[in-house]
């Protein structure tokens, strides 16, 4: 039967495949299964001279596995292998090793949880740990940590003295020594130089860096600072300090105090020598062109003094420093006159005459822009209305004849043609109908005639009858001047219309 199953099914060559790899699989997650029964951490970190806890801890889910012994076994470098703990339930601890005597105990008396404390850590004791158990019936059954030892460097900054020069020296070095992991260096400075770094390893594994600054030095390099600035893993921020850089160099002299105005018989006049240098000078010396120094002179250090001007001091003086890298010196030449110089003050008229009219002028602007504020704020400007044309000589057209009596006092207006002006005497209202262009008075139309020249006819009439009406003259009325010609005066008696 079996037989006949097997030639009614045969099984494919794809299936065998298929059924060899999942046997596997399953092999490889068995395996891994009991691979996972000792449990460790993975990576540990530590400082020197701090403790370290190795915890290790066997998980037997079935209870089938007999622990027979445990071991930690320390690896510090590849193929290396040394004992340093063991426990047995029965013959008790050990601790082969004499580098970790003393330095490593048992957390706890037991298989099952076999953890240790190191104690007392040296950077020479980074490496693998492997908790490693003998059992029965699987065999040895062990996982592994990895100890990495961190150190803080030990960070510093000195100064390179040097002199002032034409090459470029080192004037600064900077250091982090035995630190783990390798400490970087950086330079903050403003004096134009370059640095260079190095690094060399320690035995225990640790990183010494060092860095050096370089530049050409000159004298006004000395005092300026350097920073050097160090990052590693282990510090909270960045270690920072500064230096001031060391420059020396031969003195530079001057000589200060001489005004020019040296004259017989001045009293304590001084001269300072100045001697710019590093270290400072170890010895200034004063002399005289003409021979020994006078007897009127005393010095004092860098100062001499001249205690009353004679014509002794009418010489050169020179002062001179010295210090290890050379000497240097200046002199000056004092002129010693009979009578003192009066040093006349700056005058002061054109000042003050300046800021007067400096005053004036911001004034007058001040007034004329507050005129024109005034004015604009009245309103002023330009006439609006058209001014009177000038009075003629002669015209073309009679005037009426005037009274010999003045004239009723009455405001005349000049008026544009087709203007309307009133009589301050309370008249009428009289329009101004001259023609503009052709000048005819009255716009060119006929003249009229007043009540006046029209009473005066009727006067007539009645002189031609023998008598006079009611006894009016004519030299006591006004000479109408309906008749006037364009541009003639409008002072007249009221013109009616």
């Amino acid at each position: 039967m079996a037989r006949d199953y097997a030639a009614r099914c045969p099984v494919s060559p794809m299936g065998n495949t298929w059924l060899v790899a999942a046997a596997a699989a399953i092999l490889l997650a068995a395996q891994g299964i009991l691979a996972q029964k000792v449990r460790v951490e993975e990576e540990l970190e530590a400082y020197p001279m701090e403790s370290v806890d190795l915890r290790c801890q066997f998980i037997d889910g079935g209870g089938l596995t007999k622990l027979t012994q445990v071991s930690w076994i320390w690896e510090p470098s590849d193929g290396q292998r040394d004992n340093i703990a063991v426990y047995h339930p029965v013959y008790g601890q050990s601790f082969p090793n004499l580098s970790f005597k003393d330095r490593v105990v048992f957390l706890h008396n037991s298989l099952e949880n076999p953890s240790i404390r190191i104690s007392q850590l040296r950077m020479s004791d980074a490496g693998r740990y492997t908790c490693e158990y003998a059992t029965y019936p699987t065999g040895n059954e062990q996982a592994t940590t990895t100890l990495t030892m961190l150190a803080k460097p030990r960070n510093s900054v000195n100064v390179v003295t040097v002199q002032a020069g034409t090459k470029s020296v080192v004037v600064a070095r900077c250091e982090a020594v035995d630190g783990k992991p390798a400490a970087t260096i950086k330079w903050l400075a403003s004096v134009g130089g370059n640095h260079s770094t190095s690094a060399t390893n320690g035995p225990d594994g640790t990183v010494t860096v060092r860095s050096e600054y370089r530049l050409v030095p000159t004298p006004a390099d000395n005092g300026r600072e350097v920073t050097c600035m160090v990052e590693q893993r282990t510090q909270d921020r960045p270690w920072v300090n500064s230096v001031k850089l060391s420059v020396e160099y031969s003195p530079s002299v001057s000589i200060e105090g001489y005004d020019n105005n040296w004259y017989v018989g001045r009293p304590d006049a001084e001269l300072i020598c100045l001697a710019n240098a590093n270290p400072a000078p170890v010895n200034i010396t004063w002399t005289a062109s003409s021979g020994p120094l006078p007897e009127t002179v005393k010095v004092d250090g860098n100062k001499l003094t001249v205690k009353k001007v004679d014509d002794a001091v009418n010489t050169t003086f020179i002062c001179e420093a010295e210090n290890k890298h050379g000497a240097s010196r200046h002199q000056i030449t004092t002129f010693v006159s009979e009578e003192r110089k009066l040093v006349q003050d700056p005058p002061t008229g054109p000042v003050i005459g300046g800021v007067v009219g400096a005053l004036l002028f911001i004034a007058a602007i001040v007034s004329v822009i507050f005129f024109i504020r005034k004015w604009q704020e009245n309103g002023e400007g330009p006439p609006k209305h058209k001014p009177p044309p000038p009075l003629k000589a002669s015209s073309s057209t009679e005037m009426l004849n005037k009274s010999s009596e003045p004239p009723t006092a009455t405001e005349t207006v000049p008026l544009s043609p087709g203007e309307v002006y009133y009589e301050t005497t309370g008249g009428e209202p009289v329009t101004n109908l001259d023609d503009e262009t052709s000048g005819a008075p009255n716009g060119g139309a006929p003249p009229v005639l007043s009540t006046s020249a029209t009473y005066d006819n009727e006067l007539k009439g009645h002189g031609a009858g023998g008598h006079h009406g009611n006894g009016l003259d004519s030299s006591s009325r006004e000479t109408p001047g309906a008749n006037m010609s364009r541009g003639e005066s409008f002072v007249s008696s009221p013109m009616y219309v």
